[in-house]
């Protein structure tokens, strides 16, 4: 019967960043015989197209005290408390054996009711610094997970380093071959998260045009852009003799990625993840406005590799834009050191380490290679 199989519960917020890791520890637990339940809110529930079916959504009510008017903000503790209210009698309907929160403001009624009814419950920071949701929760966790090294955390808070979890579109293509920038067809992906960002779209087609008009015949991009920004992003490509495919949002980001010779992307966690995985060359512009600027943060292995260059905001231009693409486009050999650079700080099994550590807290085995790990970087573990 389905209800003895142990259950686990996901929270996450309504972002991309936050949902493709929470999609891909559904697809390993469902693998391993759990049963999966995903609370989000509605705007949440808009990124779950790519969920297994056989994970149950739960819509509860949240709130932030970041959006709306002075009396909104009175009634956002009310509608948190209705929130956990409401999980936990679903809670105590199904028992879960795990609870696990990705972060965002929707996830707090389950973390809130998964502590209310004394549950197993840990989090997951995808991000180089711990966003707010998290940060108030990491010391009432029983284990925290941290998906870029290091993460800056609370004093007193140890934590695990599982990596960032990658869907398993992109585990099919992890470390796909690649075909080095050369004088023939090439492509380009240029991805803003899972809303496009207008600055790319602003810089990004000017810089491509620039470069030289041999090079510029023979690219091929795919441009994601938000949908008030489509149609001029569009136009201006095809005014300027590039092929462009623009889209709001790609639903095959990974196949793109493994055919490119070139990612252009913000730095969001789930991104800098994918682009490790698959393996390419990237130019990433860290979104200047994230919480403790923690997309600079995670940017920050690629770059050290050697396998991305970063463009601050408050130096992007097109023209040094244009420079840093004919840089690696015009190197075959330093796109495949790139290329190699970024395989080497990729953590695959990222899915696999965060799965064991659930069914660590769930007790049905221990969670020996990470707990080895993270001796050597003073991090031992679930806290008390």
């Amino acid at each position: 019967m389905a209800g003895q199989r142990p259950l686990l519960v996901m929270a996450a917020g309504g972002t991309g960043g936050h949902m493709f890791p929470a999609q891909a520890l559904a697809e390993i637990m469902l693998r391993r015989g759990w049963r999966v339940k995903l609370s989000t809110d509605a705007r949440g529930a808009r990124y779950t197209g790519g969920f297994p079916h056989s994970v149950e959504i739960e819509q509860v009510a949240s709130a932030t005290f970041a959006r709306g008017g002075p009396l909104a903000k009175l009634g956002v503790p009310f509608r948190i408390a209705g929130g956990v209210l409401s999980m936990a009698r679903r809670m105590r309907r199904d028992r879960p054996s795990v609870v696990v929160g990705f972060g965002g403001y929707p996830s707090i009624p389950a973390l809130g009711a998964a502590r209310l009814l004394k549950l197993p419950r840990m989090i997951h920071e995808q991000n180089g610094v711990l966003g707010k949701v998290n940060t108030f929760f990491a010391d009432k966790v029983d284990a925290v997970a941290c998906g870029t090294w290091p993460t800056t955390l609370p004093e007193g808070v140890e934590a695990f380093h599982t990596g960032n979890p990658v869907r398993m579109a992109v585990l099919e293509r992890a470390a796909a071959g690649y075909i080095a920038p050369g004088p023939y067809p090439m492509s380009v992906l240029v991805i803003g998260g899972s809303q496009g960002a207008r600055t790319l779209s602003d810089v990004v087609p000017p810089a491509l045009a620039g470069l030289p008009l041999e090079m510029v015949q023979n690219l091929r991009v795919s441009h994601q852009a938000r949908d008030e920004d489509g149609d001029r992003v569009a136009t201006y490509y095809a005014e300027n003799g590039l092929q462009a495919d623009v889209q709001p949002f790609f639903q095959d980001v990974p196949a793109r990625m493994s055919e490119a010779q070139l990612v252009i992307s913000r730095s969001g966690a789930s991104s800098v993840a994918d682009i490790a995985v698959i393996g390419r060359p990237s130019i990433l512009i860290p979104y200047p406005h994230a919480t403790g600027d923690h997309q600079n943060a995670n940017a920050r292995a690629l770059v050290e590799a050697g396998a991305a260059i970063r463009i601050p905001e408050t130096k992007l231009t097109i023209e040094s834009l244009t420079g840093a693409i004919h840089s690696i486009l015009s190197n075959e050999s330093g796109a495949i050191q790139m290329q190699r650079a970024a395989l080497s700080v990729a953590k695959p099994e990222a899915a696999e380490e965060l799965a064991a550590l659930v069914e660590h807290l769930a007790g049905t085995r221990p969670y020996l290679q990470a707990e080895q790990e993270n001796e050597g970087m003073g991090h031992e573990g679930p806290g008390a």
